[in-house]
């Protein structure tokens, strides 16, 4: 089993979208990338820790790849808004990867720079936050399986 966060916006739809793949074993929503230990949903909204809006996803690497989900994760949402999805906005909704090795770091970086070279988002820069996987919180039990738990659905 290998482990990936990938921070998209708001951690509903990016939770729910990893949670649909063959291979996924678990996705957890949570807080990653800030000063605080243990934060709140209330104090990562503040802005005032640092933390990104994150979903840590456990995956059977014999089914899917972590370029696999990099595929779909770049598919899926918007890395070149800076602190934002849609109408979601502040920096815990900014664009991230937080890689566990050196190996997911180098495919990430090569995933923006194949993206940047093909142009696939025209002229708009990759704001993708490429950074080393530091503590993962796990966000309140409310914020697990929401869409499975309240229905719904967001841009992702």
């Amino acid at each position: 089993m290998q482990t990936a966060t990938f921070g998209g916006g708001c951690f509903w739809g990016v939770e729910a979208l990893f949670r649909q793949q063959d291979g996924v074993i678990e996705a957890f929503s949570g807080y990653e990338g800030g000063e605080q230990d243990a934060p709140t949903y209330q104090d990562v909204c503040s802005g005032a820790t640092g933390h990104a809006e994150v979903v840590e996803v456990t995956f059977d690497e014999s089914v899917i790849s972590y370029q696999q989900l990099l595929a779909i994760f770049f598919e899926n949402h918007n890395p070149t808004q800076l602190n934002r999805q849609g109408l979601d906005v502040g920096s815990q909704y900014r664009s991230a990867v937080f890689y566990h090795n050196d190996e997911q770091q180098a495919q990430v970086n090569n995933v923006i720079e194949q993206l940047t070279t093909e142009k696939r988002f025209g002229d708009k820069k990759i704001v993708t936050e490429v950074t080393p996987a530091s503590t993962f919180y796990k966000a309140e039990e409310y914020h697990q399986k929401y869409y499975a738990k309240n229905g719904g659905s967001c841009s992702i």
